[in-house]
């Protein structure tokens, strides 16, 4: 059936390809696609963007919200409500195979298992943009980016003087605060952010009703000085701090639904920049980039039946270097070095591992415009890592961008890997075996942008085959010891489907945008491991990868009143097929092994009214209009029907 659904898909591109229709459309500059500002119709790779406005004007508190009920492609899943444990999926893929870059800082955690990255503490109110970048992009952004790359910019000073207040109160005994500071001019320009948020919460466990609650002060700072003419020096600075009550998944403790449960985060991560631009041809970037991450947490010790604190440190610090080379009109060339230095401290239950790791790297990329209609990338990486050797990748991206500037065909190809992660490393084979291997992929998409000025539609369908090998992963073996051995698995994992991206302006008061995503996973890495064990045996309901829907749609509705252009409502819906979830110790058992289960589907609807009054904007939104009980993590519970009051104000 899917084989039919993508001939369909590539027939109906070619369709739209000998069929142009006349619109007019707002250029947009993206900088992720190739690490340089560029026109978003030249891009042959899939990319979505979302500017100051999409932000602000969104009533959530965290920037996961955002993009969760708007974005294709992407799926997020979370352990109960707000700051809990969220994992994000770009085209039906692991969380481990998306990198995260907050002002150029790579995100993603050293002291995690899989090296990954959480959502949990983000909030959007210092969130300038957010550019999304679906596919293979090791090219650009090295080890990880096998999904896709998700680029966060935090806000930086506008010339002038401004001051921004809001605050928001809601259910769950739920207040945020934030306030900012910034400004601009010839030479400087600065920016300082606070936020706090606090939340009475909701039981993280679907059975019970104890609130776990929440607390997350967030600080942004920017500055950026013009020392000459052809030189400038930016530093950034970002610290998330957030404590936690939580519940642990396993029923048979006494302390699985205990407050005494707490988790303490910071995040932090900092950069000093360099932009030298000789001349208008020749621009550099020198950055020396740090990140922090702490993480401790209370854990159930399953010997001595107490709980104790385990603590989770993860450093990096980097140097990147980035030039750009405008060789004529329709060429130019982006290349560079970096240099990433990783450290793990992993203290669980009084014991220490340390583990550090290196990676260098050298990357360039090539734009070129053939013609006044062909624009074509292509890119080359190497990397070396410190302990598992070395990786090359490469990538070609193609748009063709019809006369008139309104319909565009694009594809794009590329190669990808990952690491092992520090913990990876350290666990493989109990020995932390070196020859531990870098898992690779590669993906492929093709897709069509077309709008239809006469009917306000715009339309973006894209058709993508993503693949990697070599998996990762952890096992038990049949002996009955519990250790977790790391190894490299003979498997296939791949993961194919649509993504559908439109919008209809039905006239100057009603709009709406739709986004659809199917997905056609297969883990082999699950499938083809037939070790006893938790995660072997037979014991799988589904070769489909875990927590990731066939299905998912997005809708919103917004309308604004034609007597009272201030005021306006917003419907978001979103709908989500079933998914397939790993049990756990609350699971139906054979043996000592736990059985997959089937999460259900769900639907939640979000309602919000704004109005602006007198220079405050203030709205009224109802989450979950109708209760919808669901789950996205087995076990753990959603957000049930909440009521969030806020107001802004900027001058």
């Amino acid at each position: 059936m899917f084989k039919t659904i993508r001939e369909f898909t590539i027939s109906v591109i070619f369709i739209f390809f000998f069929n142009q229709t006349t619109f007019a459309d707002t250029p947009v500059i993206v900088i992720a696609p190739s690490k340089k500002p560029q026109s978003i119709s030249t891009v042959g790779s899939s990319v979505v963007v979302f500017d100051e406005n999409d932000i602000e004007n969104s009533n959530e508190y965290f920037l996961q919200d955002i993009l969760n009920f708007s974005s294709p492609g992407l799926n997020f899943n979370q352990n109960g409500g707000h700051g809990t444990f969220s994992g994000i999926q770009l085209r039906g893929l692991p969380k481990r195979y998306s990198t995260v870059y907050i002002d150029g800082i790579k995100m993603s955690d050293p002291s995690t298992i899989s090296n990954d990255y959480y959502f949990d503490d983000i909030l959007k109110n210092q969130i300038s943009r957010v550019e999304i970048l679906r596919g293979n992009q090791s090219t650009l952004y090295g080890s990880g980016a096998m999904g896709g790359t998700i680029n966060i910019t935090t806000k930086r000073g506008k010339p002038g003087f401004q001051k921004s207040l809001s605050y928001n109160t809601a259910s769950h005994q739920t207040h945020n605060l934030a306030f900012s500071m910034s400004g601009a001019d010839e030479n400087d320009d600065f920016y300082i952010g606070i936020e706090r948020f606090e939340t009475g919460g909701i039981s993280a466990m679907s059975d019970n009703n104890e609130e776990d609650g929440y607390k997350n002060g967030t600080l942004v700072s920017n500055y950026g000085r013009k020392i000459f003419n052809n030189l400038k020096f930016e530093i950034n600075y970002r610290l998330a701090d957030s404590f936690l009550n939580y519940d642990s998944g396993d029923s048979s403790t006494s302390n699985n639904n205990s407050d005494n449960n707490i988790g303490h985060t910071t995040e932090s991560s900092s950069n000093l920049g360099f932009i030298y631009k000789p001349n208008d041809l020749f621009t550099n970037q020198l950055k020396f980039a740090n990140l922090y991450t702490k993480r401790s947490y209370d854990e159930h010790d399953i010997w001595s039946n107490n709980l104790e604190e385990d603590q989770y440190r993860g450093y990096r610090n980097a140097i990147y270097y980035t030039g750009t080379y405008n060789i004529d009109l329709d060429t130019s060339l982006t290349f560079g070095a970096e240099r990433e230095f990783d450290e793990m401290d992993y203290e669980p239950f009084g014991k220490d591992y340390n583990r550090d790791s290196n990676v260098t790297s050298q990357f360039f990329d090539l734009q070129k415009r053939f013609t006044n209609n062909i624009y074509v990338t292509g890119g080359l990486r190497f990397d070396e890592h410190s302990r598992s050797g070395t990786e090359d990748s490469h990538r070609m991206s193609l748009a063709y961008l019809f006369d008139d500037k309104l319909t565009k065909l694009k594809t794009s190809y590329g190669t990808s890997f990952r690491f092992p992660s520090l913990y990876e490393q350290y666990t493989a084979w109990k020995d932390g075996d070196p020859t531990l291997a870098a898992e690779e992929g590669e993906s492929f998409d093709i897709g069509i942008e077309k709008n239809f000025l006469d009917r306000g539609i715009k339309v973006d369908l894209i058709y993508f085959n993503h693949i990697y090998r070599d998996t990762i992963d952890g096992f038990k073996d049949g002996s009955g010891d519990f250790n977790s051995y790391t190894h490299n698995q003979a498997a296939d994992v791949t993961s194919e489907g649509l993504e559908l991206i439109s919008s209809w302006k039905k006239d100057d008061n009603l709009n709406f945008d739709l986004n659809y995503t199917f997905s056609h996973t297969y883990d082999g890495g699950d499938w083809g491991d037939t070790l006893d064990g938790f995660t072997g045996g037979g014991k799988f309901l589904s070769s489909r990868m875990v927590r990731v829907p066939k299905h998912i749609i997005n809708l919103e509705t917004n309308y604004v009143f034609p007597k009272n252009k201030d005021l306006s409502l917003t419907l978001q819906t979103k709908w989500s097929d079933t998914t397939r979830d790993y049990g756990n110790f609350n699971s139906p058992k054979s043996g000592t092994d736990y059985m997959d289960v089937f999460l259900d589907d769900y639907i939640v609807n979000n309602l919000t009214l704004n109005y602006n009054f007198f220079g405050y904007k203030t709205f009224l939104k109802i989450g979950n209009i109708f209760n919808e009980k669901y789950n996205t993590v087995l076990d753990y519970s959603q957000m049930d029907r909440t009521f969030n009051f806020g107001i802004r104000r900027s001058y």
